[in-house]
């Protein structure tokens, strides 16, 4: 009897205390810990942190490993090619789920004398005044009442430095409340994201088995403009294109060869013009191959509340490229886009020659249904169908007298875009977590526009991959002015903690 009354006690005080931690009031606790959070944004923020600079890279290393060491994780430095990756891990039970977190601790170069305040690692507080304009205030406000559209500026102080102290403020609220992980976790921080992971992606190999987990989650990226929460099952990818187009063998003097030799500028405007019609359609043959969209993904994508008009609006367009009928369909088409153009002479001032090379340098955005590769050799095929004779190095002699359309062309295949199901198990556990939280069911973004460097370990791993993007999309990311809104912070919190008290 005494057994049974001791059973149905540890039954109830189970129950009860799974009852209290699901009622846990996370905004109060969020609001009146919130000080503290910024004050350790304003901290972490203020150590510089750029790829090139190692000696500030290791400091960010140690302030990160002390945070997570003081959460009971085991933090490991895994030596690269270049500079390690920061490894932290809890395990909560060897036959457990196991989530990978991938955040990254640098940020973007500098230009100082771009920014509105001394120091870009000197992180400021400002507000808005009534003309739009953002102002510096005291940071001894945040001690009072905090307005949630106040922003902290700094570099990385959004990008990506902002979830990593979400992460850390949620794991220090479930530590202190005493509510346990019911996975295990594995934490990344890439120290050179900036720089396309370099270090990182050396590893995978390597470290396979330390990064092995069930589901992955990146944290960065903004959110929707909306600053709902955001969830984006995918992004595209990029592959690049150089073309080199030639005319005479030296720049000519425009009075005595013009009319006589030909200027390969022009020559490039067709080329260029061949390939896109006058709506912004690829004309090049089987660009769009393998992409439908269903009736059901068109009205996934809808449901993405996007202002059309005030996208054109702050691009200044009267119309959009008719790829695509709204800005989140275009997303699911390959791009191809000419990023820069070139001829011989790069000096200050303009001289009348006719210029002796041209070059184009393009790059090709990618979906899931696109390779890099075979977008470029559709690309070079379709510049063989206009006449060119396409080589891979600077024509001979005997070549130029012979063809009188030659152009050379260096590609790289690049990173293939990645796309996780929405209706995948991850993403489900997902939705149905925020909305539990939020009372409102996510933004869904089937894929996003940018790329992420860190695609490949997603193939490598052969993990489904899903980004949460949470700080404010006006953040001037890589800019000057890059920024946080405080309100971002908070909501970001919020969804950490969600997230780590996910059911698996």
């Amino acid at each position: 009897m005494r057994k049974q009354f001791q059973y149905i006690l540890v039954l109830l005080l189970y129950f009860f205390t799974n009852y209290v931690n699901a009622q846990t009031d996370w905004d109060s606790k969020i609001q009146e810990k919130l000080p503290t959070i910024l004050e350790k944004h304003r901290e972490l923020v203020s150590i510089p942190n750029v790829a090139s600079d190692e000696p500030n890279m290791m400091k960010n290393v140690d302030w990160v490993t002390n945070a997570f060491e003081k959460l009971n994780f085991k933090v490991s430095i895994l030596k690269t090619s270049t500079l390690p990756v920061f490894l932290a891990e809890k395990q909560v039970d060897p036959k457990a789920k196991t989530i990978l977190f991938y955040l990254h601790l640098d940020g973007q170069a500098v230009n100082p004398a771009k920014w509105n305040q001394k120091d870009p690692f000197r992180p400021v507080l400002k507000a808005q005044d009534a003309d739009g304009n953002w102002q510096i205030i005291n940071w001894s406000r945040i001690k009072t009442q905090i307005d949630p559209d106040w922003r902290v500026f700094g570099r990385a102080a959004a990008d990506d430095k902002a979830p990593i102290i979400m992460m850390l403020s949620a794991l220090e609220f479930l530590q202190q409340q005493q509510q346990n992980l019911k996975y295990n976790v594995k934490i990344i921080l890439d120290l050179q994201e900036e720089t396309r992971s370099e270090g990182f992606l050396t590893t995978l190999k390597k470290y396979k088995n330390r990064y092995a987990a069930d589901y992955m989650i990146i944290m960065d990226g903004p959110a929707h403009p909306t600053n709902k929460p955001t969830l984006t099952f995918g992004c595209r990818g990029i592959a690049t294109i150089n073309i080199s187009i030639y005319g005479a063998k030296l720049p000519q003097h425009s009075g005595h060869y013009g009319n006589y030799a030909p200027n390969p500028v022009f020559a490039m405007s067709h080329l260029l013009a061949s390939m896109k019609d006058k709506t912004g359609k690829v004309r090049i043959d089987g660009f769009y191959d393998g992409i439908v969209l269903d009736e059901k993904t068109q009205n996934l994508l809808s449901q993405v509340p996007d202002d059309n008009p005030k996208i054109q609006a702050d691009l200044g367009i009267s119309k959009p490229d008719n790829v695509g009928s709204n800005y989140q369909e275009a997303l699911q088409y390959p791009s191809l886009n000419v990023r820069h153009i070139e001829t011989s002479w790069k000096g200050p001032g303009l001289k009348t020659i006719i210029p002796e090379i041209v070059t184009a340098y393009l790059d090709v955005r990618l979906v899931k249904e696109t390779d890099g590769a075979a977008q470029l050799k559709k690309i070079k095929k379709h510049i063989e169908a206009q006449g060119y004779l396409v080589l891979s190095r600077e024509p001979t002699d005997a070549e130029r007298l012979k063809y009188p359309k030659i152009a050379t062309i260096s590609t790289n295949a690049g990173v293939n875009a990645f796309r996780t199901a929405i209706n995948s198990t991850i993403g489900k556990k997902l939705r149905n977590t925020i909305t539990n939280e939020f009372g409102k069911e996510p933004i869904l973004i089937r894929t996003m526009g940018g790329t992420v460097p860190i695609t490949p370990a997603i193939q490598v791993l052969d993990i489904p991959a899903i980004i949460v993007p949470m700080v404010n999309m006006d953040n001037n990311q890589h800019n000057p002015n890059e920024n946080i809104r405080i309100g971002n912070i908070t909501q970001g919190i919020k969804m950490c903690l969600a997230i780590l008290a996910m059911e698996l």
